[in-house]
């Protein structure tokens, strides 16, 4: 199965430096985000997705309805591509870059997840997605943690790529079972 894990449009969180983990929480596109994904959907045109999905977040699901535009297949929601869990909602990124700096791949804010146990999430969406569509061109449009999370699980050593970063619109192809 191929996927093609899309990070979101530029939102009013990332403008504002301000972590959203709270899917209940109505942060949407900016101008230059729904920009963003319409460029995007431009350059994935000619790729045939079979499927698709999105986080719960609104940021998401609005940049996979920009997607989506030249493409038949519905969207699906599924929380195990949603924003990674910090407990921190509404503070300012940098207090969660500097909480997990020491470790990122175990530290685990209180009430929050740590990258592994996010890894553990993604890799449940995408064994099942392999498991409904083996032979599947899956887009799925999530946030830079989870897209992160997804590509550690396809490298040798996750601490390649925790402290790594995707842009807004930037994604990322998989072969997924890694192999």
């Amino acid at each position: 199965m191929k996927i093609f894990l899309v990070r979101h449009g530029e939102s009013e969180a990332n403008v504002a430096h301000r972590i959203n983990d709270n899917p209940l929480q109505p942060v949407n596109l900016t101008g230059r985000g729904r920009a963003q994904a319409e460029d995007a959907s431009g350059k994935l045109r000619a790729v045939p997705f079979t499927h698709a999905y999105a986080s719960e977040f609104p940021r998401a699901q609005q940049t996979a309805e920009i997607l989506l535009r030249h493409h038949a297949c519905p969207l699906h929601i599924d929380a195990r591509i949603n924003e990674r869990r910090t407990g921190m909602d509404g503070l300012p990124v940098e207090a969660f870059h500097e909480l997990v700096y020491p470790d990122p791949l175990r530290i685990k804010p209180e009430n929050g997840e740590s990258f592994l146990e996010q890894m553990e999430r993604v890799r449940s969406f995408m064994d099942e997605l392999v498991a409904h569509h083996p032979d599947g061109r899956v887009l799925a449009v999530s946030h830079e943690n989870p897209i992160l999370a997804a590509m550690a699980l396809t490298a040798g050593d996750p601490e390649q790529v925790v402290r790594a970063s995707i842009a807004n619109c930037e994604w990322v192809e998989l072969d997924w079972p890694a192999g």
